[in-house]
């Protein structure tokens, strides 16, 4: 059973940015698709971006394209999430989580991951 703790969250201005971790333990996350997701409040939970198990293929929701990047250091068992020209919509709860086997659908979907962490604030201020 693998356990993910995200770090990195906090308050910044419209413009700036940050680097969200999220770091595994209990099993190997370098055969696992990882994703990244937020919730808002009063919103539901939508993804943000993916990452391929050796992280040559990447994901990304359409309202974060080109600002936010995601990488992974395999032998740290870590996922990373660099968070730039962030703006107030970006706003949310962060987690991360760990792809199931035999996906539905879309790679951004939670229902296509079955490990989660307990998130990490963001918030960006105007």
């Amino acid at each position: 059973q693998v356990q993910l703790v995200e770090s990195g969250g906090g308050s910044v201005q419209a413009g700036g940015s940050l680097r969200l971790s999220c770091a595994a333990s209990g099993d190997t996350i370098s055969t696992k698709w990882m994703g990244w997701f937020r919730q808002a409040p009063g919103k539901e939970r939508e993804g943000v971006a993916v990452i391929s198990p050796r992280g040559g293929s990447t994901y990304y929701v359409d309202s974060v394209k080109g600002r936010f990047t995601s990488s992974r250091d395999n032998a740290k068992n870590t996922v990373y999430l660099q968070l730039n020209s962030l703006k107030p919509e970006d706003t949310a709860m962060y987690y991360c989580a760990a792809g199931r086997s035999g996906w539905v659908g879309s790679a951004l979907s939670t229902r296509n991951y079955d490990y989660w962490g307990q998130g990490t604030q963001v918030t960006v201020s105007s």
